[in-house]
């Protein structure tokens, strides 16, 4: 193959040709996914045609495919058809959050623990569940969960303003579950989902994984906003839209109820997808009607027990719009089979029994006592409701601190923004402090006045990259 001069040709990737060793597929693929997770290729960035990169560097284009493809399935970069090869958003950062030590030595503020206190109830109605119905709870049987338990989850999903047939509920084994499911069969690789400029890290990653486009919306204290989001759909084909309107993670903001209306307005004029993920509602003592309620036809709405009742349960409640059930039926088919008929059935039990009523009250308690602890040793949110976490600004001297790495090294685990971030960097950086994961009022105390002191103290480490390290 002849040697071709590119010296002055622009192109958006260069790799040095004398550091592709053999294989030389894999030598690419390492030599593209250190200059994306050294951020020298910014998310979005268009990669060159793979067949003008397979002249620059004078190798088949077999070669420089395959190299692409290693990469795809890693989720560093995605393509679209008829576009062109782009860096994945957020490739530069592991925001996978993971509980890996087996002891922590560390009061744990970053992953965000349901009050984990109040499992023995659930464990409880497990044993006698099992003692009741035994071996059969353990066969494929109803892979979408028997008549008694998409009753319980008819029951239960009435208390947040949710009303639709038993045909249009499927039980999954949690909300991750449900987003991979909903992802999978409604959604194609190059679409495009709004949300907002933050948001949930584990959507992130799975949209990362399925090559779906996020594009993050100007929000407020009420998230999205919905003037914004139209002048998104009238420059270009949004094909969805993800929302948390409680307690929104991470930022914790409240949607309104005339929000979720206009968003509706908006959502059924332009015939989006919506997926509300309601996984916080349940801290609200009065909620508002759902998103769900004002575009029925467009909204998929999650229900998980993870965060109210016990995270330990994996069951979430799913509804759809009756158009979207065979491809949902097909999605939990190949996805998951069935979720354990012996959580759906326990699931189902604590709720007739109204015991998951009580579990719920508990837990608005001991969320509440919690943040009034938070206020007393950071006053200046004293006007923000908070749920199970705090959205707090991050002082300017820390932005080129690995302060995941620092806070750790002070004994406390914390969660930085550019985890959740879609799109462009805020001039503001946040972290996002779990305040149920303490395992007492005592330890988040302790935990809360180890943060001050960072924020008050002249300790502070310097790093050109934020943590791309899973937090343990």
């Amino acid at each position: 193959m002849p040697v071709n001069s590119f010296d002055d040709y622009p192109m958006s990737w260069k790799p040095k040709k004398e550091l592709l060793t053999v294989p030389k597929y894999r030598a690419l693929a390492d030599l593209l996914a250190d200059d994306i997770l050294t951020g020298k290729l910014p998310p979005h960035t268009k990669l060159p045609p793979q067949r003008e990169l397979a002249d620059y560097l004078d190798l088949n284009l077999s070669t420089v495919t395959r190299a692409f493809q290693h990469c795809t399935q890693k989720g560093l970069i995605y393509g679209i058809t008829g576009r062109g090869t782009f860096v994945s958003p957020n490739a530069a950062i592991d925001i996978a959050i993971a509980d890996e030590k087996e002891e922590a030595s560390y009061i744990e503020m970053g992953i965000i623990k349901p009050l984990d206190a109040f499992n023995t109830e659930t464990f409880t109605v497990m044993e006698q569940v099992l003692r009741r119905s035994g071996i059969s709870l353990l066969d494929y049987s109803y892979p979408m969960g028997t008549p008694y338990q998409r009753a319980a989850a008819q029951k239960w999903l009435a208390h947040f303003s949710i009303d639709v047939s038993q045909s249009n509920i499927a039980i999954t084994a949690g909300a991750q579950n449900a987003l991979a499911i909903l992802l999978l069969t409604l959604f194609r690789p190059g679409d495009k989902i709004a949300t907002d400029h933050y948001t949930y890290a584990n959507f992130i990653e799975l949209a990362n994984l399925m090559q779906i486009r996020l594009v993050p919306i100007s929000d407020d204290k009420e998230g999205i906003l919905p003037d914004v989001l139209e002048n998104h759909c009238r420059l270009q084909q949004l094909n969805g839209i993800y929302l948390v309107p409680n307690y929104h993670n991470p930022t914790g903001h409240i949607m309104s109820q005339s929000r979720k209306e206009a968003l509706a307005a908006i959502i059924r004029k332009y015939q989006l997808l919506a997926i509300e993920d309601d996984i916080y509602g349940f801290l609200l003592e009065k909620p508002t009607l759902p998103l769900a309620h004002f575009a029925p036809d467009h909204t998929c709405y999650i229900c998980s027990l993870s965060k109210s009742i016990c995270s330990g349960l994996c069951i979430a409640y799913l509804t759809f719009p009756t158009r979207f059930a065979a491809d949902i039926r097909r999605g939990i088919y190949n996805v998951n089979v069935k979720t354990a008929s012996l959580n759906s059935e326990t699931a189902g039990e604590l709720i007739y029994s109204g015991a998951a009523q009580k579990i719920i009250q508990q837990k608005r308690i001991e969320a509440a006592a919690r943040s009034e602890i938070c206020k007393s040793y950071f006053p200046e949110i004293a006007a923000q409701t908070l749920g199970f976490s705090l959205w707090l600004p991050l002082p300017e001297m820390f932005y080129e601190t690995d302060f995941e790495h620092l806070a750790q090294k002070h004994g406390i685990s914390v969660c930085h923004s550019h985890r959740f971030l879609v799109g462009d960097a805020d001039a503001q950086q946040y972290l996002r402090i779990a305040l149920s994961s303490p395992n007492s009022k005592e330890e988040l105390a302790h935990g809360l006045s180890i943060l001050r002191d960072l924020f008050t103290s002249d300790i502070h480490e310097k790093s050109f990259c934020i943590t791309k390290t899973p937090i343990p």
